[in-house]
């Protein structure tokens, strides 16, 4: 499966037992439609993601970066704290290419060596953020 988003926060790293570690990170997916009264309604989507393949690219994952991910949907299930039962969907992403990076004091981020990226980013939008 395959979406693209803005990241709504910086990705965070948790380490997983001794070695694993993992990167999380949210997503918000903007659409639009026109229902049969004729207004057009925009939707916001926010998706949970993981990626176990590389720490190292959290440092690209920022809040404002647009990226487009592969990977797959799983479920987590658990009973929180409360003993109430509680599901989330999750991707797991198992390639990252960031289209646009987030900025750093009115400048785009540097890139990364091996980085999928859109090398000229400057004539597109940034007006979609939901947050």
């Amino acid at each position: 499966m395959e979406i693209i988003g803005r990241l709504t926060a910086d990705s965070t790293v948790k380490t997983i037992g001794e070695n694993r570690q993992v990167v999380n990170f949210s997503i918000a997916m903007n659409d639009s439609y026109k229902p049969k009264d004729g207004e057009k309604k925009e939707v916001t989507t926010y998706v949970d993601c993981s990626f176990w393949r590389d720490a190292k690219r959290a440092q690209w994952l920022k809040k404002g970066a647009m990226a487009q991910l592969t990977g797959r949907i799983g479920l987590n299930a658990y009973i929180d704290r409360e003993g109430n039962a509680v599901a989330r969907l999750t991707f797991h992403v198992n390639e990252i290419n960031i289209l646009v990076f987030a900025k750093k004091e009115g400048q785009p981020i540097a890139v990364s060596e091996g980085m999928n990226f859109v090398p000229d980013v400057s004539e597109l939008p940034t007006e979609d953020l939901p947050f």
